[in-house]
């Protein structure tokens, strides 16, 4: 019988290590490949786009929101010879700083890309039905993209203007810092700046910290806004730019992108903790990576094997094969250099292994709201979501001719000119997400439909509900109020579920309303009813003692 205490022979202790490093790598590999959960979101896009049915509306009519600049938007002198057709964001200029305990001094030097990403941080975490200050003191991680400094050039020109306030409030890494602060969450804080693919590196990086278990949650933003003409005349004198003010992506007149403006943020969890805290899932990443062009033809140029090399390695995190996957949201700015190289990449990574019956199907937003440039990944995610939500793939447009530069016939590969059905199959449904930077850097996302939700038993009906509304003013309060009732009208929702979301999952403010009811419509009546003015006794409305934070740079 062999002593048990005798040390191992060198051939067992090799064994041992190889199962040591053997399992080490499974569990990488199991976290690496963590399906992550997107449970919120919230957006500001060109044509007045603030929630995301208005979004859905615009893409499902198949229509644009590319417009003239606004005016005074820019200084008619220096916007002389420019494009001045684009995708422009409505109310950057208005801010409620009082709602985050921020002076009105501050605020005039914070760039307005950060206040836009504040209040988009908190209608999306409202959105997931997590109240904000329910992060405090937790890992919750914030990863922005941004690119843009417009409103950073226009303030240091004048230097009576430059005051405590102005290097905070344009330096980039504060509008991640300020999320974070404002939110008291202690995980990773940072901004990423890859150039159109920006907003999403930003979701790549968090999918990674959520999967290492350095983030128990992430806030996911991207901002873009164009303050100033100078970079939109830059691109123009270097022809990057359509003449119409439309991408034409994939389409024989195909001749530039349009530039555009917006904002998204979205919240992502591990999918089992979504599960796990019962969030409502609006769709699962399933995999992503990253890479860049290295040298290729120039330093802004496309670089085709890259791409393909991208979404390869975003299939193999996900664990499935090119054909798992019916559709990429392409990143598609409409270039007659770039759309073929695009279109060859995606038949080289996706086309193994596909039917000739199913090809790839693809089409890109920025044919409805332009390039949002940082902020062009995020429009594609957030548009993928929609169309499984939907179950609607919406039409491509501005194609009247392929792009006589790319094999159509050969490649597996068919652009989404008409609106079509994307039904739900025996498996789920899928699809592939681009943004590629003209710094070289690219990023690939593969998004799956949500799992099936188990619905529970339904309330009794006609049983008397408690619903609950604040806000931190009266006249907040009064909007918040008649955008519940008009919603009301629309929604088939169990009142139960409403009245236990507005209860727990919103955090609450010093003005307050309450209303006992028993149905959808008793509800929405009494809310109109109180917003006219009129008597009515399932409603009462008070003030509380609750101060406002002050969470200002430097506070009173």
């Amino acid at each position: 019988m062999s002593d048990p205490a005798a040390p191992l022979s060198p051939v067992k202790q090799a064994l041992v290590e190889i199962r040591r490093l053997r399992a080490q790598l499974a569990e990488r590999q199991a976290r690496d490949a963590e399906p992550i959960a997107i449970v919120g979101a919230a957006i500001r896009f060109p044509g007045g786009i603030a929630r995301l049915d208005d979004f859905w509306s615009l893409l499902a009519d198949g229509a644009h929101a590319i417009t003239e600049a606004p005016p005074g938007r820019w200084r008619e002198d220096r916007a002389a010879g420019t494009i001045r057709r684009g995708g422009f964001v409505d109310g950057i200029d208005r801010f409620d700083a009082a709602f985050f305990g921020i002076t009105p001094r501050e605020a005039e030097s914070m760039d307005p890309q950060h206040r836009i990403l504040l209040e988009l941080t908190w209608e999306a975490l409202e959105h997931a039905g997590i109240p904000p200050t329910s992060l405090s003191g937790t890992q919750a991680g914030v990863f922005v993209g941004l690119s843009n400094s417009d409103y950073g050039r226009m303030l240091l020109e004048r230097t009576e203007d430059i005051d405590a306030y102005s290097s905070f409030g344009l330096a980039e890494s504060i509008a991640a810092g300020r999320l974070s602060y404002v939110l008291d969450a202690r995980g990773p804080s940072l901004v990423v700046d890859t150039a159109c693919s920006s907003g999403l590196m930003a979701v790549h990086v968090a999918c990674r910290s959520l999967a290492s278990g350095e983030s128990s949650l992430a806030v996911v933003g991207g901002a873009n806004l164009m303050l100033a003409p100078e970079v939109t005349l830059s691109f123009s004198n270097a022809r990057m730019l359509s003449a119409d003010g439309q991408c034409k992506t994939f389409d024989a007149d195909a001749d530039g992108y349009v530039r555009s403006e917006g904002c998204a943020v979205v919240i992502l969890k591990r999918l089992r903790d979504a599960q796990a805290d019962g969030d409502r899932v609006l769709a699962v990443i399933r995999g992503s990576a990253a890479n860049h062009d290295g040298r290729s033809a120039g330093l802004t140029a496309p670089n085709g094997p890259a791409q393909a090399a991208v979404i390869q390695a975003a299939l193999r995190n996900a664990k499935l094969a090119p054909a798992d996957v019916d559709y990429v949201e392409a990143h598609g700015t409409g270039t007659p250099l770039g759309d073929p190289i695009e279109v060859q990449a995606l038949a080289a990574a996706y086309g193994p292994g596909r039917a000739a019956d199913k090809p790839l199907l693809v089409g890109s937003v920025k044919t409805n709201v332009g390039h949002l440039e940082a902020v062009a990944g995020l429009a594609g995610l957030l548009k993928v979501v929609l169309s499984l939500r939907h179950d609607r793939l919406p039409m491509h447009r501005n194609v009247s001719a392929l792009n006589p530069r790319v094999a159509w016939h050969d490649l597996p590969v068919s652009v989404v000119t008409a609106a079509r059905s994307w039904a739900r199959t025996e498996r789920p449904r899928r699809a592939g997400v681009s943004a590629f930077g003209f710094s070289g850097t690219n990023v690939h996302v593969i998004v799956e439909e949500a799992p099936t939700a188990v619905r529970g038993t339904e309330p009794p009906v006609n049983r008397p509900e408690l619903f609950l509304l604040s806000a931190r003013s009266p006249e907040a309060l009064r909007a918040l109020a008649a955008d519940y009732g008009a919603w009301l009208d629309r929604s088939d929702a169990p009142l139960a579920a409403i009245c236990h979301a507005v209860s727990v999952s919103r955090s609450h403010h010093r003005h307050r309303l309450a209303a006992i009811v028993r149905d959808r419509a008793e509800l929405a009546a009494c809310l109109r009813n109180w917003c006219d003015g009129l008597a009515d006794g399932r409603i009462v409305s008070a003030e509380t003692e609750q101060p406002a934070p002050q969470v200002g740079i430097f506070c009173p």
